[in-house]
């Protein structure tokens, strides 16, 4: 049975670190007392051991050691034996190109529809999704495929946001850049607000959180939904 939770960011602003996620965590990874940390989305260029190292502090809180999924030799097998698995934001077109070239995402998706606790934050919940291509990260290096894990049946688009009036801006807002995704694509994309997250608990998906959710559909216009709903396309 699935068991993920695809966040929209690890923080939430004035926060620490996963802070608002400790109910999700408890829940999650209950009765786990280790994961595998999937750090090669590098937010702002930090290492894999400096990263593993801030998800290992924010873990110990509940009794849960974590280790870097970069320091086992065979990490394809170490994915086949975790206990758990939580993927942290950055850069997703890296996650992914690393993910590719190490032949890592297939075996993550096995694993994670077999049943393995999954958690993604950010870059670490587009995996999650059918493609990368709604992401909002910069396109650094090249991955040989734009696919992901297919972990539930939309894309998402993390740290959505909505037009703010009030800012003096005449670019592009988030809705048009997923209007843009949707002329060349059929894939419904589910744009998730700061400090909400999408629950996964065997075939049931929900949107949760403490916003609504936007959802935007090829041919229909954007809609809201509320904290328990049930996702169905």
């Amino acid at each position: 049975m699935k068991n993920i939770v695809l966040a929209s960011t690890s923080t939430l602003f004035g926060e620490n670190y996963l802070a608002y996620l400790k109910p999700v965590i408890q829940e999650l990874f209950e009765g786990i007392d280790e994961i595998i940390f999937v750090p090669f989305a590098r937010p702002g260029g930090i290492s894999h051991d400096e990263y593993t190292a801030k998800a290992a502090g924010a873990f110990k809180e509940y009794g849960i050691g974590v280790k870097g999924l970069h320091t086992f030799s065979n990490p394809a097998e170490a994915i086949q034996y975790a206990k758990g698995f939580f993927t942290g934001g950055g850069n997703t077109f890296l996650l992914v190109k690393q993910l590719h070239e190490l032949n890592l995402m297939q075996p993550l998706k096995k694993a994670v529809e077999n049943g393995t606790p999954y958690m993604g934050a950010s870059a670490g919940s587009n995996i999650g999704g059918m493609n990368m291509k709604t992401t909002n990260d910069m396109p650094i290096v090249y991955p040989p495929d734009f696919s992901t894990m297919g972990l539930v049946p939309f894309n998402l688009n993390p740290h959505y946001l909505d037009p703010n009036p009030e800012l003096k801006h005449n670019g592009e807002t988030r809705e048009t850049r997923i209007k843009e995704f949707h002329t060349q694509n059929n894939i419904p994309v589910v744009g998730l607000r700061e400090g909400n997250w999408i629950r996964v608990k065997g075939t049931i998906i929900t949107t949760e959180g403490s916003c609504d959710t936007r959802i935007f559909e090829q041919g229909k216009e954007a809609y809201e939904l509320p904290a328990g709903t049930v996702l169905s396309f």
